[in-house]
């Protein structure tokens, strides 16, 4: 069974309109990564760490769980590290993914972008 097989190509699309988005933005990958300490670039998506702190685990399952309803694209990589080390969050998927994520990353609330 090759990788393909085992998750079917999806659209590269969000399928919250830009009002939603904007409303919605800090209950998701943008609210969320900017809490991140670090990002690098990986094949295909981005990794994230994150220093413990109270909540942030809810936080991050949280913000999986609403992506996975809009952006059914991404795939997810947590990984805890032991004796209260950094979190890890790695989010990838089909060519097209990096760019979809800069896109979000780098761009401002409707809110915020009216008033610059």
């Amino acid at each position: 069974m090759s990788e393909s097989d085992l998750h079917p190509s999806q659209p590269i699309a969000c399928t919250l309109n830009p009002i939603e988005l904007a409303t919605r933005r800090t209950e998701l990958l943008p609210g969320l990564l900017s809490k991140a300490d670090t990002q690098a670039t990986i094949p295909e998506g981005f990794r994230w760490s994150f220093s413990e702190t109270d909540g942030l685990l809810h936080h991050i399952v949280s913000v999986i769980e609403a992506e996975r309803r809009c952006c059914r694209f991404l795939r997810f990589c947590f990984t805890l590290e032991p004796n209260g080390g950094p979190l890890w969050l790695e989010v990838t998927g089909p060519e097209g993914t990096q760019d979809f994520l800069r896109s979000l990353m780098f761009s401002a609330p409707a809110s915020q972008a009216a008033n610059d």
